[in-house]
Order: structure tokens, then C-alpha cells, then sequence
């Protein structure tokens, strides 16, 4: 592939975890603007080069950072703003909920046993009481000379775990005018309890949600599956793909008169995958709970399947141990075998991976998929309808400061997997660390922007920047 380089212009610096980076138009506005979304709490909008607090609600966030020594990934994890929003004001967000912290589902870390069947069929019991928060997705209003104020709660989600809630969770789909929400797995590893592939389980699903059908409901229950929301709620959703681990978002590129959909499914031990898929057959979620109902599957014919927790991208899902006559090789075991050979071929296929260990002198190893987003532009022509992606952090031990990644591909018209190619940038963070958290793009995908953070640790306040990727 062609080798690209890129300049990174700061827009912003000093702001905590950028999570959501997307424009729109202001009401009464007359062009695009870039809002800034932090894991925090904190929403900000640029204008004429100026950082403004669009709205703060730090308060409604759970308390971060509290265990696992600062790292964590619940906060604000979603934003949307609905398409007609320059007329009628209307957003959304998805966030973890103060005061809502459990003990989690499982009281120690979790690995399967392939020799011990118990745990491969864990279940999640007393989910009322052991899970780890809630997490809500709800929309609210910009009036017009006012304050941005919520109207209603869309839904609320019990989540086993701390981690695997999605990031840059909310977006609208240009194809159906729908909201699409991406809820991750639900975390530890490995999805103990296989929510991912259980047609009940929110977690590990792609959903749309129908923001203009039955909007009286305004306080919906507290549930993880589809079957315990009332009727009118089911109503409104409809599930896209299920066999999701963890997503950093959905991109939609047009193709003619149909939408290309790209998303990127965060690796457990060894590879990275993005996805892509144009025509489909999503399942309203009343079908779902009718064949749950009746003891009987769906029809899924057409339904996308990622493949999770049977499959890590290409791979049948390993588990990865140390070799006791050779400390510098690994064993790779298959954790879910006859998972594997079930959904072999009832899984969508990867268009690119790439490797948390890569010996090839022109790629990487990764860390963790942190973007994906289709490119339309043709000031940087070498990228103009290619998919860009970052990585979180290069696996590279001589690095004392970690370096995150920026790479592309190109979806190829036979459908099989493709190359990707690490894109260079000019940037010189000296001895700080720069995390590549994120990766957004304006209205018609012709620019560019990424967010990164010196620090690990969501308790490490004010190191992140906001650039734009530029020729």
C-alpha cells in the first residue's frame, strides 16, 4: 500500500480524556462546529479557536478511577446529536451513572479452562445485586437562548464489569434516521457469561433505536435483557449485529445509494479487527423476545455475526500461556472450540486485522483499537476513500514514552481480508506520552481530527489533545 504522511495540527490541548469527537451545526448557526466530549463529563465546542463549555455533568458520573489505580472505562462514553438538530435541538448521550457502583458479577478475574466445563458455561446470577453500574443512554435539548436540559431516559443497562461499555458509543445511521447504539460485551475477559452471542443480552449487541416511536416513556427500568423491557420500549429497538467484544464507535461512507457501515472490534490477546458490511438484515427486538418466548431461534438469515466470544477476529479465540521449556515462546490453546466450529461460518469476516506482535519491519504491535472512520476527502488524496484507524499504543519495549497509532486500509471490491498501512506523522511529543484515545471526523467525513492523552489513568487530569489530521 502507499506509504502516507500526515501533519498534526493542535486545536485544543489540556483537556481531559477526549472521548467523542464529532461536528455539527449549531441552531442559528451557519457552519460546522467540532464538539469535544471528555470520559469525565465535560462537553466543549470550539469556536474561533476558543474552548467552550458546552455543558458539564461531571456530577452525574460515576466516581472514576477508584480501583484499578486510576484506570478506568465508564464515564461519558457516547454522543450524538440528532440530524435535525440544528432545528430542533435535539442530542444524545450515553454515561455511567453516579451513585450506581456494585461489587461486579464475579468476585476474581476471569479465564476459561478448556478442561474444566464449568468455566465455560458460567451464568450471571443476582443481577440485581452483583453487577459493577448502570449505565443510561438519554436525550436531551438545547432550547433555543437556553441551557441544554435532559428530556427523557431512552434506557438504562446493568453492567457486569467496569470495562467493555463502548466508546464514542452513539451515533446516527444516515441510512434508516435511527439512533445506533454499541454496548460492548459487558467486560472482564473472554465474556464469561457469553453475552455477547445470547439473543436476551443487550451487551455485545449493535442497536438502533427509533428515537420518534413512543416517546411517552420517560423513566424505563433498570435491565440487561430485552425480554424484561416493557412492550413499548421493544418496540423501539432493533439489533443490527451481535458477537461484539468492544466498539469504538460505527462510521457510515456512501456508496452510490446504499451506506458502507465500518466498525472496529477491540482484540482480547492477539489481533485487532475492523468489519464492514453494507446490506443486512437487522432483527426488531419484539421478534427476538416472541422466539425467546416460543423456545425457538429468530431468523438470522442476513443478520451480522462478529463472532465473538468464539472467534477474535480471525482466530478462534485463544488463550495464551507462557512455554515452560522456552520463556520466549507462548502456547495458544482454542478457548471456546466447538463455539468455533458453530459460528465458522456464520460469522461476518474481518476486511482488515492487525497483530498485538508483528514482526514485519512496516507494521506494528498493537494495543487497543481506538477508532475507525471512513475518509471522503481529497486533501490528503493518497487516503480519499480509504477507512483510517488508530491503535492506543504501540507494543514497542525500547519506547520509554508510549506512541499511539494511526494506520489505513482499503476495503477490497473481492471482500477478503487486506493490508493496512501505518500512516506517519510529524508531530513531536518529546518525552510525554501520547495515547491515541480517539478518532473523529466532521459532517461529509472530509476531515480529520485525534484525540490523545499523556497518561493512562482517567485520574490524570488535563493531558489530553485535540488535533486535526492534515496533509
Amino acid at each position: 500500500m502507499i506509504k502516507v504522511k500526515v501533519s498534526l495540527r493542535p486545536i485544543v490541548s489540556k483537556v481531559n480524556l477526549p472521548t467523542v469527537l464529532k461536528t455539527a451545526i449549531l441552531p442559528g448557526d451557519l457552519k460546522e462546529t467540532l464538539f469535544i466530549a471528555t470520559q469525565v463529563g465535560e462537553i466543549f465546542y470550539i469556536r474561533d479557536g476558543v474552548i467552550r463549555t458546552f455543558l458539564d455533568i461531571r456530577p452525574r458520573i460515576v466516581k472514576l478511577g477508584a480501583s484499578g489505580g486510576g484506570y478506568d472505562e465508564r464515564g461519558l462514553l457516547g454522543l450524538a446529536f440528532h440530524p435535525e438538530f440544528y432545528y430542533n435541538g435535539l442530542f444524545y448521550l450515553h454515561y455511567s451513572v453516579a451513585g450506581t457502583q456494585g461489587p461486579g458479577a464475579l468476585p476474581e478475574s476471569f479465564s476459561p479452562n478448556p478442561c474444566d466445563p464449568r468455566t465455560l458455561n458460567l451464568r450471571w446470577i443476582n443481577r440485581e445485586t452483583q453487577y459493577d453500574h448502570i449505565d443510561t443512554m438519554e436525550e436531551w435539548i438545547l432550547p433555543s437562548n437556553g441551557q441544554p436540559q435532559k428530556l427523557r431516559t431512552l434506557l438504562n443497562l446493568r453492567r457486569p464489569f467496569f470495562n467493555h461499555n463502548g466508546v464514542n458509543s452513539l451515533n446516527f445511521s444516515p441510512e434508516t434516521g435511527k439512533l445506533v447504539l454499541t454496548t460492548g460485551d459487558g467486560g472482564s475477559g473472554y465474556d464469561p457469561f457469553n453475552l455477547s452471542q445470547n439473543d436476551m443480552e443487550i451487551a455485545g449487541k449493535i442497536i438502533e433505536i427509533d428515537v420518534v416511536k413512543n416517546t411517552f416513556i420517560q423513566n424505563p427500568p433498570v435491565v440487561t435483557r430485552f425480554n424484561e423491557l416493557p412492550v413499548p420500549i421493544q418496540e423501539t429497538l432493533t439489533v443490527i449485529a451481535k458477537g461484539v467484544r468492544n466498539i469504538p464507535g460505527i462510521s457510515f461512507q456512501r456508496f452510490y445509494n446504499q451506506y458502507i457501515k465500518y466498525v472496529g472490534n477491540v482484540g482480547q490477546d492477539l489481533v485487532e479487527s475492523i468489519f464492514s458490511f453494507g446490506q443486512n438484515k437487522p432483527i426488531p427486538v419484539t421478534q427476538l423476545v416472541q422466539a425467546f418466548l416460543m423456545k425457538s431461534e429468530a431468523d438470522q438469515e442476513g443478520f451480522i455475526n462478529f463472532g465473538w466470544r468464539a472467534w477474535e477476529g480471525v482466530f478462534p479465540t485463544p488463550i495464551i500461556r507462557g512455554c515452560a521449556a522456552n520463556t520466549t515462546l507462548d502456547e495458544k490453546t482454542i478457548a471456546y472450540y466447538y463455539e468455533a466450529v458453530k459460528f465458522s461460518v456464520r460469522r461476518l469476516q474481518p476486511v482488515t486485522s492487525y497483530f498485538h506482535k508483528d514482526p514485519r519491519p512496516d507494521k506494528f504491535g498493537g494495543t487497543a483499537l481506538t477508532g475507525v472512520q471512513a475518509y471522503m476527502g481529497n486533501r490528503i488524496p493518497a487516503l480519499t476513500g480509504s477507512v483510517v484507524f488508530t491503535d492506543l499504543a504501540r507494543k514497542e519495549e525500547s519506547q520509554s514514552s508510549a506512541r499511539g497509532v494511526l494506520a489505513y486500509t482499503r476495503i477490497r471490491t473481492d471482500c477478503k481480508l487486506n493490508d493496512f498501512s501505518v500512516i506517519q506523522t510529524d508531530y513531536n511529543f518529546g518525552s510525554q506520552s501520547a495515547y491515541y484515545v480517539s478518532l473523529g471526523t466532521n459532517l461529509d467525513q472530509t476531515t480529520l481530527y485525534l484525540g490523545l492523552y499523556g497518561s493512562m489513568k482517567v485520574t490524570d487530569y488535563n493531558q489530553g489533545t485535540v488535533f486535526e489530521i492534515i496533509p
